[in-house]
């Protein structure tokens, strides 16, 4: 009997929600179109060689067609030094992309107020030390579980273990500003 009792709290461990593998990471952009994407504005968004850019237009927005709650996303870019993008996450109104709608992780090194600058989330959370993105190829790493948002670039956390309960899911959107403004990989995967 007590063998047994062992081997069923040794089970139940092993089959913990904590202990379960994460969801595999699957590519939120193909590489060479949009499907999957809803375009909001008119900037010139271009393709070629694996790479999404825009380096003109008025501030636009990409917005995936699938809604997110829990995830982790995994985005490559690369960014002029005067350029203003960023990554919306939970928008509640793809129409319409706002800060009062979403969660926007900004990507835009001399914004005036250098506290919701490049790893940022903009109104929400401070960046705890500025990265310097401009000129080269990037990884920013966004986790949304629940009330709760850590953001890393490059390997630094911008932003620990942050709450805030007013978006539990949304969309996606990918933003264009000002510069030049590059994405080669976006991945996400449910957590």
């Amino acid at each position: 009997m007590h063998r047994r009792s062992v081997i069923a709290g040794l089970a139940a461990l092993t089959f913990t929600p904590s202990a379960r593998a994460r969801s595999p990471w699957r590519p939120l952009w193909n590489g060479h179109s949009l499907d999957g994407w809803t375009r909001v504005g008119e900037a010139a968004w271009t393709i070629a060689d694996g790479i999404l850019a825009c380096e003109s237009g008025p501030i636009s927005y990409l917005v995936s067609n699938d809604a997110f709650s829990d995830f982790q996303l995994r985005a490559e870019f690369w960014v002029s030094d005067n350029a203003n993008s960023g990554i919306f996450i939970r928008c509640t109104n793809p129409a319409e992309v706002t800060v009062t709608n979403s969660y926007e992780v900004n990507i835009f090194e001399k914004r005036p107020d250098q506290r919701f600058a490049t790893g940022a989330i903009v109104g929400v959370a401070p960046v705890a030390t500025l990265p310097k993105t401009g000129g080269r190829w990037n990884l920013m790493e966004i986790t949304a579980k629940g009330d709760r948002f850590t953001v890393t670039v490059n390997g630094q956390r911008t932003v620990d273990n942050v709450a805030d309960a007013t978006h539990p899911s949304g969309r996606i959107t990918l933003q264009y500003g000002a510069g030049v403004v590059k994405f080669r990989k976006v991945e996400v995967r449910a957590i």
